[in-house]
C-alpha cells in the first residue's frame, strides 16, 4: 500500500482540502504534497492524521501486510 496516496484519497473522500490538513498539522501545504508522495510516514504523523482525519490507517496497513501472507 502506498500509504501517501491513501492519505490523499481518504482527504478527498471526507472532501477536505489541502491547506485545510496543512492548518491541521501545522505545515505548510507544500509539505502535504510531499507526504502524498511518500510510500512510507513515521509513526507520529500517521496517528496525527489519523485523529485529524478520522481515519484508521494503522488498521489499513496491518490488514495490507497480513493478507499478503
Amino acid at each position: 500500500m502506498h500509504i501517501g496516496l491513501r492519505i490523499k484519497e481518504v482527504m478527498e473522500q471526507k472532501h477536505r482540502s489541502v491547506v485545510w490538513l496543512a492548518r491541521q498539522i501545522e505545515c505548510e501545504r507544500t509539505n502535504i504534497y510531499n507526504v502524498f508522495a511518500r510510500e512510507d510516514v513515521n509513526t507520529k504523523l500517521l496517528r496525527q492524521l489519523c485523529v485529524i482525519l478520522e481515519h484508521d490507517f494503522f488498521k489499513e496497513l496491518s490488514k495490507d501486510v497480513f493478507a499478503k501472507k
